[in-house]
């Protein structure tokens, strides 16, 4: 029985309480195009439902989507104020040049998030973070350049590792840093 491999991701899908900041934080600093908008009237978990949904386009044909809700109470129903973390984020793969783009875009655009933009060196890559305009942190991540080996190691160790730390063993295997 062959395994199923999921072949990209389609589209990785937040709230937003504002599409116009969104798409200004997206496309003019980011550069990330809006490739669609769909303007929707759905019966969704027992109501009909009307909202905007918006998608900027990654280069692999990927996107990153937005819902807003045109009524305050769905609004409140579906984007609940959770509490920030950053264990809650995307990561985006990019190159070096990309990311440092990105890290510049930030810069001279003045944006500055709550919670701020910030650097990372993992060990296995090097990555960007900074906040979108609904308080979602983005991860720009660029692969360290023996990135297929690392992943090598961990793939062969992933089952024992996890077990081994399910049992009370949390030593780190990160000697990548």
């Amino acid at each position: 029985m062959s395994q199923a491999v999921v072949q990209r991701l389609h589209h990785n899908a937040y709230v937003t309480k504002d599409q116009e900041a969104t798409r200004a934080f997206y496309e003019d600093i980011l550069g990330f195009p809006l490739i669609a908008t769909w303007s929707e009237a759905d019966e969704l978990f027992g109501a009909v439902r009307v909202y905007c949904h918006t998608f900027f386009g990654l280069q692999d044909g990927s996107a990153l989507a937005f819902f807003q809700f045109a009524d305050e109470e769905d609004q409140k129903l579906f984007d609940p104020d959770l509490v920030p973390s950053p264990f809650r984020h995307i990561a985006l793969k990019v190159d070096a040049e990309t990311q440092a783009d990105l890290e510049r875009r930030v810069e001279e655009s003045g944006w500055d998030p709550e919670g701020g933009s910030f650097v990372l060196e993992h060990g296995y890559c090097r990555s960007f973070y900074t906040h979108d305009p609904n308080g979602m942190l983005v991860e720009f991540t660029v692969d360290a350049p023996d990135a297929e080996e690392i992943a090598a190691d961990r793939a062969a160790d992933a089952h024992e590792t996890l077990r081994r730390w399910l049992a009370g063993d949390h030593t780190s295997n990160n000697n990548y840093r």
